[in-house]
């Protein structure tokens, strides 16, 4: 087992780790910028190392200051959390080619999933479904066209190496394909260096439907089930909860059968989520792996019961994954909802300053993440995120109450956050009666047009 851990990462996610090390006897250390030397997380690592000015660039991405920080910490691995460097295939070779060990998957797996173009080949090859589409990256503009055309409009243009809805334009005919490839390849070129598009049948009404999965290095995949991500706006996720409540478990097994065999296909190792859009038929279609941990797996730990932070350490360790997929059981219903630094009603503008109020709820089932405290400065240079809400009770109706009772405890200000949209949500009757697939945010509730 490692002796001590870097943490490059920063907030929640960085608490989260340093407590998972905390439990299995690791030192952690912090690296931070010069905009969160008073963070929380920085004051209860083992040792924190400051990296940079504030603008990520110049900290929380710059690869040669953290791998400078872990020398001369002399820390065994570095957990990249989520976000910053995560996914970043790069930073987890030169960490290897540094003898410093890489929580997460080889840089090989990393550019397999990764490249969403080659993530659909591996998955199709694993029998795995997947949405129909190009075979791969397309580079002609009327052949894209032809294709379209086979697929069956609408159809939806992909950045290769997209994430976070960048690089995504939907298209109904011929009339509008070019303009909306056009602007599909210059967002990407601007968001990934990298303008590479393909096509894809777009799904009408979906819902978003991931499992989370752990390998070791020994060939062992068990999954912990499946999350349903679909209550989303412009394709960030807002409410996720696990089991998806509206597929049985015949498709359950299937689908989570389904993801073992792509990570498989990857030769991966580590924590993934194998992402998958379930029609109005419950036909599910691989759209994509995400190669790290995710912002909302502790949904998925308060329903296996299993410290999934724990388990990524383990297996970057090199120990075998002991537990069988027969052991690992859903137990009752479980939501988490993110909080944003974000005024919801001035279209989600985001709403940084200190925090002089600060209450967090409590009671049966109840779990909050967050480096916030009173006294705490939201930085408007990262992410507006600053804490998840978790309820854990033995069904969905019972956690619904639950997380309404939490939303209405939870006090932080005098900032604006998501607080009321997620009670809104929470409290729409299409949300209670599952009724919502990825467009409902947009259609039925905060429609920027309206």
């Amino acid at each position: 087992m490692f002796s001590k851990i870097l943490i490059a990462n920063r907030g929640e996610v960085a608490l989260r780790i340093m407590r998972a090390c905390r439990e299995l006897d690791i030192k952690s250390v912090v690296v931070y910028s010069e905009a969160d030397k008073d963070q929380l997380y920085v004051k209860m690592a083992d040792q924190a190392i400051c990296i940079g000015p504030a603008a990520p660039a110049k900290s929380y991405l710059n690869i040669p200051a953290i791998i400078s920080a872990a020398e001369i910490a002399d820390v065994d691995a570095i957990h990249p959390g989520y976000g910053f460097l995560a996914e970043n295939a790069h930073f987890a070779e030169v960490c290897r080619d540094c003898g410093i060990v890489f929580i997460g998957p080889s840089p090989e797996s990393m550019n397999t999933l990764g490249d969403k173009v080659q993530a659909r080949k591996l998955a199709k090859k694993a029998k795995t479904p997947v949405v129909p589409g190009s075979e791969g990256a397309i580079t002609d503009e009327k052949e894209a066209i032809k294709l379209a055309n086979e697929i069956g409009y609408p159809i939806i243009i992909k950045a290769s190496a997209g994430g976070g809805g960048r690089g995504m334009r939907v298209v109904h005919n011929d009339m509008s394909f070019r303009s909306a490839y056009l602007s599909a390849q210059a967002e990407a070129v601007a968001s990934f260096n990298n303008g590479e598009v393909y096509l894809e049948k777009f799904i009408e009404n979906p819902r978003h439907v991931e499992v989370q999965v752990m390998a070791d290095k020994y060939g062992n995949v068990v999954h912990f089930y499946e999350r349903d991500c679909s209550i989303q706006r412009r394709h960030q996720k807002l409410i996720e909860e696990s089991p998806c409540p509206v597929i049985d478990q015949e498709t359950r097994e299937k689908l989570c059968d389904a993801a073992i065999r792509a990570i498989k296909a990857a030769n991966y190792e580590n924590a993934a989520t194998v992402e998958f859009l379930l029609d109005k038929d419950n036909s599910y279609y691989f759209i994509e792996a995400n190669t790290r941990i995710q912002v909302e797996h502790p949904v998925s730990e308060l329903v296996t019961g299993h410290d999934l932070i724990k388990w990524q350490i383990k297996v970057a360790a090199g120990e075998k994954l002991n537990i069988k997929q027969k052991d690992i059981k859903l137990n009752g219903c479980a939501i988490e909802c993110r909080i944003n630094a974000e005024n919801p009603a001035t279209n989600f503008s985001p709403c940084p300053g200190p925090v002089d109020e600060f209450v967090v709820p409590g009671g049966f089932g109840i779990r909050v993440e967050t480096h916030l405290y009173q006294g705490a400065y939201i930085s408007p240079n990262y992410d507006s995120m600053v804490a998840k809400l978790l309820v854990h009770q033995p069904t969905r109706e019972e956690a619904i109450k639950s997380m309404q009772g939490a939303l209405k405890e939870f006090k932080i200000g005098p900032i604006k956050t998501t607080i009321p949209a997620s009670l809104e949500i929470l409290s729409h009757d299409m949300y209670q009666a599952n009724q919502v697939d990825t467009g409902f945010i947009e259609r039925e509730m905060f429609n920027d047009s309206k």
